[in-house]
């Protein structure tokens, strides 16, 4: 018995960060003797998953690249959490490291295409329809997303558990920086929606790093910084000029959001892509415990009872005072919002969108929790 066991294949090569500690444990105290794994299979998070089938792989990274693309679309959903419901986030994080490292190799270009790809067709086809619908139903799509955020708590938990000191500490610190952002938010210090490319590509950049965290939400951060609606706009702008062909009409939300928001994304994902495997190896309890408490307190900067209000004559909108001659032409998605006091009816109707929001989370999650055991 112990020759045979000295002479099966590791099944466990590395413990993953994306696995409970007591998995872990048992992994580690099963298989004493076993060769030792590879350094490439040691250098993953997804190291110890069953290998997929090229098909199983090309469908779950479409899926769930679409799902990320229009996560990152709606703020209060994390593009994390949905490659995690796909069941293809940890090869997606192995990928993004393994092409920084120059690593071509074809499952992980496979990935990464296929994940990017779909979420650049969610992106460009549906921009337009949720930036108008968080400029309209503002009170109602917070409240939906204030549900899809908490619907991605248990996710994260069910990475972390049990807690530790480490965890904890960590978790209140992320929390009470969300809640500062977002009391900077609510004070007008941030999220004027002044748009220049440095500010695009601070969002690119904050948007991306927030897309592949678990419980994380990039378009929740871009509402902070003020870019979510320029944003949309212009990726919106830029998907009609293309349809129409017009050339000339591409060529300015091209170079004046595309552009810099890409540069800023391709950034975000290779900085924290990198950096998050190696906190997820070396800090795994802290880590999750910071992604769980900006989680919750994402939710704090998303109270749903306010409304765009027309602009007054002396405002300051985008950089620019308001005078009589040019309130006309200020554009419904520039107004500033006024909180108001909701009625009972209003307070109902909110509380079942956030029921409603944080069932499709995890229902989703649930979707792809689980790789198959191992044969």
């Amino acid at each position: 018995d112990s020759h045979e066991q000295n002479e099966r294949p590791e099944t466990h090569p590395a413990a993953s960060p994306l696995t409970d500690n007591a998995d872990a444990t048992d992994g580690a105290e099963t298989n004493n003797g076993a060769q030792k794994p590879s350094a490439d299979a040691a250098d993953t998070v997804a190291g110890d998953l069953d290998p997929m089938s090229t098909g199983t792989l090309v469908s779950r990274s479409l899926f769930g690249g679409l799902l990320m693309g229009l996560a990152n679309l709606v703020p209060g959903i994390s593009g994390g959490t949905m490659l995690l419901a796909a069941g293809i986030y940890p090869r997606f994080i192995d990928a993004v490291a393994d092409v920084t490292r120059l690593r071509f190799r074809y499952q992980t270009l496979l990935v990464l295409a296929c994940v990017v790809g779909a979420a650049a067709v969610g992106i460009l086809l549906l921009a337009g329809t949720l930036k108008d619908l968080v400029v309209d139903h503002r009170w109602i799509m917070y409240s939906l997303f204030i549900g899809l955020t908490l619907g991605g708590l248990p996710v994260v938990w069910k990475l972390a558990r049990p807690a530790s000191k480490g965890l904890v500490v960590a978790a209140i610190v992320a929390f009470l920086a969300m809640v500062a952002l977002a009391v900077l938010q609510a004070t007008g210090v941030t999220g004027n929606n002044e748009s220049n490319a440095a500010m695009l590509f601070l969002a690119g950049l904050a948007g991306a790093s927030a897309m592949i965290l678990p419980g994380v939400s990039g378009g929740y951060l871009l509402l902070l910084l003020g870019q979510y609606v320029p944003i949309l706009s212009g990726i919106d702008e830029f998907k009609t000029a293309l349809k129409a062909r017009d050339l000339q009409a591409l060529i300015e939300p091209m170079f004046s959001v595309v552009i810099p928001v890409g540069l800023g994304v391709v950034v975000g994902v290779i900085v924290v892509g990198n950096l998050l495997q190696w906190l997820l190896r070396h800090q795994r309890q802290s880590t999750l415990g910071a992604l769980m408490g900006l989680l919750l307190g994402s939710t704090v900067g998303l109270w749903p009872f306010q409304n765009p209000v027309p602009p007054l004559v002396g405002d300051v909108i985008k950089g620019q005072r308001v005078t009589v001659e040019t309130i006309s032409e200020i554009d419904r998605d520039d107004w500033p919002t006024n909180y108001f006091r909701p009625t009972v009816t209003t307070m109902g109707v909110s509380l079942a969108l956030i029921a409603l929001g944080f069932s499709i989370t995890m229902g989703i999650a649930r979707i792809g929790a689980d790789e198959p055991p191992s044969a």
